[in-house]
């Protein structure tokens, strides 16, 4: 008897998420996987920032795979180097480094109904074909720079934070730095010992909350070394952290009075001066943008060599940014810690599902999709981190996770009804998203403009809960939320 023929499967990405991805499918039996990368390194976000100062806010030991638990973690809050060469030895160490293909950088993707299958185009000219699809290109891909008039007049250096220029010597030099996000909050102390002087052009002050000390001490290290049970129970006690903290999005009020005092604590015992302290207060609610962890941001702030401007930006001039009072702030380089393009999902690709339809088109008034995975009419693609899966509480790899299981399982149903393609019911997708976009009305995050929302000001990033809730909705592939159909 011929064996059965299993799916084929092409992964778009491979950071943590088309990692993840390619073990759970190669675990489950599934060889036939491909990931396209168009670097030529995997990692991702971790490959592609390299700033000073770089370093992940969720603690390593829940910021890493389940099925790869690391025992010496040297600090509670990994450098981006650390991150991205576990990755590099996770995807070694499971056998899933040799399926990606580096330089493969994919252009267009369509369906055809009469094979089920996907063709997937790649800048060089290449087509692959595969039975289902899986972009894992994540939410934080693409760096967002300012639409700022005469920005490309300026004569000295300039650079987005995520594309940094090692080249550029800092030290001694006039920087200024547009933007206070959670890349900022990072570099500007580790630049501040550096340069002559800095100047930090705030549009908006972040909510800030102190940071567990990073290093662990000898004695820790030992025990973690001597009882390997260790980190997994460090784990579990900050997984339970995050679950608490993330029912003040929307269920829990007191828990964004909490946060909101914690932080305003931080902000008045770290800066004494009361006009730079009431520039450093947000004047939102706690929780609509991003809350970042530091214990070094305020104190830089306060140094000799450093200057928050709060006046807003006119333009950039050839010798350095001009304000609304008319003073242009000369300098030597110009650094934009200003974000991503969070909410343009899967650009600058095209993907062409049944009938013809394209993907942009579909979410022209929001990108939206069945628990952040499948579209109606997209048959077999499924998407990793897409809309409404990112977490503004917790780490996104548990939510990466859930989701690998959940499509393993959609794998495994398509290899059972070999001819067939999954579709998941409009209907089903539509009520779903009608439920989630209730609850995203009732979230902090509606209350304030952010990276979050698209232009038109729907909220298509974040997930509206805890990341259990996420896991537990998600733990059984539903096959009566689909319609398996039969390949013309």
């Amino acid at each position: 008897m011929t064996a059965m023929r299993k799916p084929s499967i092409i992964i778009i990405g491979a950071g943590f998420g088309g990692i993840g991805m390619a073990v759970e499918l190669r675990d489950k039996g599934f060889d036939e996987v491909t990931i396209l990368e168009r670097s030529d390194d995997l990692g991702g976000v971790w490959r592609d920032n390299t700033y000073p100062g770089l370093a992940c806010d969720v603690p390593s030991s829940l910021y890493s795979y389940s099925f790869a638990p690391k025992s010496d973690w040297r600090q509670r809050y990994s450098g981006g180097t650390v991150i991205h060469d576990y990755l590099c030895d996770v995807a070694g160490r499971y056998g899933v480094r040799d399926a990606i293909h580096f330089g493969a950088d994919v252009t267009d993707a369509e369906f055809d109904e009469a094979t089920g299958r996907w063709s997937v185009h790649t800048a060089d000219g290449a087509v692959r074909t595969a039975d289902v699809l899986i972009p894992a290109v994540g939410q934080l891909s693409r760096p967002a720079i300012p639409t700022i008039p005469g920005i490309d007049t300026f004569a000295g250096v300039s650079f987005h934070s995520a594309e940094w220029d090692h080249s550029v010597e800092l030290a001694g030099k006039r920087v200024a730095c547009v933007g206070t996000g959670a890349s900022a909050i990072q570099f500007v102390p580790a630049l501040q010992p550096e340069v002559a002087h800095l100047t930090l052009f705030q549009r908006t002050p972040a909510w800030v909350v102190p940071k567990m000390s990073n290093a662990y001490p000898p004695a820790e290290l030992e025990l973690h070394a001597r009882v390997p049970g260790i980190l997994r129970f460090e784990r579990l006690l900050w997984w339970i952290f995050f679950e608490t903290t993330a029912l003040g999005l929307v269920d829990l009020s007191v828990i964004r009075w909490i946060t909101k005092r914690v932080a305003s604590l931080h902000l008045a015992k770290q800066v004494e001066d009361p006009r730079l302290r009431a520039e450093l207060t947000p004047d939102y609610p706690v929780f609509c943008k991003r809350v970042l962890l530091s214990n070094d941001y305020y104190p830089a702030l306060t140094q000799p060599n450093v200057r928050v401007e709060t006046t807003p930006i006119t333009e950039i001039t050839q010798d350095g940014v001009r304000t609304t009072d008319n003073v242009v702030h000369q300098v030597d380089a110009i650094i934009y810690g200003t974000g991503f393009k969070g909410a343009e999902f899967l650009w600058p690709m095209n993907i062409y599902g049944r009938g013809g339809h394209k993907l942009a088109d579909v979410w022209a008034e929001g990108a939206h999709a069945y628990y952040g995975m499948t579209v109606p009419e997209f048959p077999n693609l499924f998407l990793l981190y897409g809309p409404n899966t990112n977490l503004s509480v917790g780490s996104i790899v548990y939510m990466i996770e859930s989701q690998t299981r959940y499509i393993s399982q959609a794998v495994q149903l398509l290899a059972d009804h070999p001819g067939h393609y999954l579709d998941v019911r409009a209907d089903i997708e539509e009520r779903y998203n009608t439920t989630l976009r209730q609850r995203l009305d009732r979230s902090p995050w509606s209350l304030c403009s952010n990276w979050y929302r698209d232009s038109a000001g729907r909220i298509t990033n974040n997930w509206p809960g805890s990341p259990a809730v996420y896991r537990y909705r998600t733990r059984r592939f539903r096959p009566g939320d689909y319609i398996l159909v039969p390949a013309a």
